[in-house]
């Protein structure tokens, strides 16, 4: 029989190891109850803090008179439901049994011994009393005890409902996480007040007990007056009346305040150090629920005026920078800024750059380090547009072979533009003026859109001159499986035909542009209605 029991234990082992839709039931209770990047999880947490709200309201009106009937079948039956299918929830989801069966089974077959059953269940039961065991948990179970109101000595325990509500306030947690690593210095602090106390409550019982003051009559009391004057509450429901007592007094009230300076000052430096990394879980929380975001890696001269654009354009970004000094100033930039590592894979992925990321500008000063950048960024995503800084010709080949869409060379483009200043100064501030955008001018692209009035016609069929732009080029994409492939048609003549997903290069004032594109996006929404 014990055999046939095990044979089948083993078998459902193994099933639910490879059954999907039950992997993906505990992932989904997992995700919802103790992920924090899963994107429902938050509605789960708003409604269990309500649900608790709502308890102990009910329960705190319930000490002075009774509540409606509905009230009370509310509490007792469909939170408590709800409490105990959540702690059921999270004891399922905290381990795997199926796998400490399977582990013991194989273990068996390879060393060709008898399957322990009471090893497994030993294993089971101690991965399941260690959660059972943890704060949380006990709160959680605890929390569960005020529903039965037949026994009116259990309502203490309505406190701990709203310990609970720890569990889903994410900045709660983070501050206990904050005093956590600071436990050390906290203990150490702790121990002393307690030695302290202890001290001047013998003293003040020693020195006023015997009947001087009327205040105190047991050694409770003195460790009652010691406690509040070493916090400097100092109620004055007992003052000490004899010399000696009142010396104590003094010096305890400076131990306090010691006390509380160094208190203080722990805090302040534990939320000193941990300020970054709370900044990092604010800016990713932001930046994940953003689509088709642009990363700015390194913010010297050339990556502020790629963010200034990207901020003028309305574009989402985030900026990637290692060095504190940068990451301040991209702050008071009124960027969004992650301090990190953009060479490191765990930084992109964090990002979900191919589920998020458009391109990535890599713009650092350090040509090895844009490098390293591109390789990282092209192995893990094929489709992601990689734009890369570099100074040097030779570098230039390598970020092509990394991946690298297209380079920038400030060099020598400063260059080219020194040369054109010295044989053609006109055409230089021309230039300028353009790159500059001195009085509105800029060079921009504009999108044929499916629907618009330029998808099927010819270039000749729209006069831009009559709009004040100028058609530098008409980007047209090949018909091929690759969708990145385009050939450039300069200057191009009257009969070019255009088409959905081609990209009209224009030159022109920024009004004459943003006009250009209003009527694009217009004869797009009108062709759309009228369908």
């Amino acid at each position: 029989m014990k055999r046939l029991f095990v044979k089948y234990l083993v078998a459902l082992s193994y099933y639910l190891e490879s059954a999907p839709r039950y992997q993906r039931t505990k992932k989904f209770f997992y995700d919802l109850l103790n992920n924090d990047d899963y994107p429902y999880k938050k509605y789960f947490d708003i409604f269990m803090i309500l649900i608790i709200l709502s308890s102990v309201t009910i329960l705190v009106m319930d000490v002075r008179e009774r509540v409606a009937w509905w009230l009370d079948y509310y509490d007792l039956y469909i939170v408590t439901t709800i409490f105990v299918v959540e702690y059921l929830l999270r004891l399922w989801v905290y381990s795997d049994i199926h796998k400490v069966v399977i582990a013991e089974f194989e273990e068996s077959e390879f060393f060709e011994k008898p399957f322990s059953f009471s090893k497994v269940l030993k294993r089971i039961a101690a991965d399941k009393w260690r959660y059972v065991t943890s704060p949380a948990a006990i709160i959680d179970l605890v929390a569960i005890l005020p529903s039965y109101r037949e026994l009116r000595i259990l309502r203490v325990f309505v406190l701990f409902r709203a310990f609970k509500m720890l569990r889903y306030s994410k900045s709660l947690i983070q501050f206990f996480d904050i005093l956590r690593s600071k436990k050390i210095e906290l203990y150490t602090l702790l121990t002393l007040l307690a030695f302290f106390t202890l001290i001047a409550s013998v003293m003040i019982y020693v020195f006023e007990g015997n009947g001087t003051n009327p205040n105190i009559h047991n050694l409770f009391d003195a460790v009652y007056w010691a406690l509040v004057t070493i916090t400097t509450v100092g109620y004055g429901d007992i003052s000490p009346v004899s010399t000696e007592g009142r010396a104590v007094s003094m010096l305890i009230i400076l131990t306090g305040i010691g006390a509380i300076s160094f208190l203080t000052s722990i805090i302040v430096s534990a939320f000193s150090e941990k300020l970054p990394e709370i900044k990092e879980t604010r800016v990713m929380n932001l930046i994940l629920k953003k689509r088709d975001l642009n990363l700015v890696c390194g913010y010297g001269k050339v990556g502020q005026l790629v963010a200034k654009k990207f901020k003028e354009s309305g574009e989402s970004f985030l900026v990637i920078e290692s060095d504190p000094a940068k990451v301040e100033m991209a702050e008071l930039d009124g960027c969004d800024v992650l301090r990190a590592n953009a060479t490191k894979s765990s930084t992109l992925l964090k990002l979900k750059l191919c589920e998020n990321v458009k391109s990535i500008i890599c713009v650092t000063h350090n040509d090895i380090v844009n490098v390293f950048i591109t390789i990282n960024a092209r192995s893990l995503c094929k489709s992601v547009q990689i734009i890369a800084r570099c100074s040097d010709k030779s570098v230039a080949k390598k970020l092509r072979l990394a991946g690298a869409n297209h380079l920038i060379m400030p060099e020598e483009i400063a260059g080219l533009l020194g040369a054109v200043y010295i044989g053609q100064p006109v055409a230089f501030d021309a230039l300028q003026a353009i790159l500059t955008q001195k009085k509105s001018a800029r060079i921009d692209e504009v999108e044929v859109r499916l629907g618009s009035f330029l998808d099927g016609a010819k270039v000749g069929d729209f006069d831009f001159t009559a709009n004040r732009l100028v058609l530098l080029a008409v980007m047209k994409r090949l018909e091929s499986k690759d969708k990145s492939s385009h050939y450039i048609i300069f200057n191009p003549p009257d009969d070019t035909s255009l088409k959905a997903g081609d990209i009209l290069v224009v030159m022109g004032y920024s009004v004459s542009i943003a006009d250009f594109k209003g009527r694009v996006e217009q004869s797009v929404r009108y062709k759309t209605a009228v369908a």
